[in-house]
């Protein structure tokens, strides 16, 4: 899953799982930007150590393990849960929702179970092919999305690509644009 298809699922999740609960939109920078560095801190770390530092033979190791995050996302729990509790259980939220979107995109894979990339150390993948570079991955990742999608035969599928995009886009604004808006009212108010 791309960086944005990360912050679109979890902050559907939020939102959604906010409403449910409380019945009035999520609000605040802290809840956006706890959603923001959730849903991208597994790739931050674990591609890091990958492709920049060359410690693990593949993207998915210490950060996208089960075995790490959910004893991270209950300690965070606790520690958020008498002074920030919207903001924890949306970093939470965010973090586990990474791992599972991982997941999901696993399932069509031949020869990938979806627990392989959240088992580590007790399920290593194969080292990728060649000596890849933090920034020659980060390349590889972008040229290709945009180089593929912007083809002729590939339009109706960046049509349908965008259309849960626009509907994250279009939660985010009948929510109040959180985020934004609580910038917008600071600025104001100076």
């Amino acid at each position: 899953m791309m960086p944005w298809g990360h912050l679109a699922f979890g902050y559907v999740l939020y939102s959604l799982g906010h409403r449910f609960v409380t019945r009035k939109p999520p609000a605040g920078f802290g809840v956006v930007l706890a959603i923001v560095v959730g849903t991208q801190l597994p790739d931050v770390v674990d591609k890091t150590l990958s492709w920049g530092l060359h410690l693990f033979p593949q993207g998915y190791s210490i950060a996208h393990s089960i075995l790490v995050a959910v004893p991270v996302g209950l300690l965070i729990l606790g520690v958020t849960a008498f002074r920030s509790r919207d903001i924890g259980i949306a970093f939470v939220l965010a973090y586990w929702s990474h791992l599972v979107g991982d997941a999901m995109l696993a399932v069509p894979k031949r020869g990938v179970s979806p627990g392989d990339r959240l088992l580590w150390p007790i399920v290593t993948l194969p080292p990728y092919r060649g000596e890849p570079t933090l920034f020659g991955q980060i390349e590889r990742i972008f040229s290709t999305f945009f180089n593929e999608m912007l083809t002729t035969e590939h339009f109706l599928f960046l049509a349908i690509y965008t259309v849960p995009y626009l509907l994250v886009f279009s939660l985010w604004v009948i929510d109040g644009s959180p985020g934004i808006a609580f910038l917008w009212r600071k600025e104001n108010h100076k």
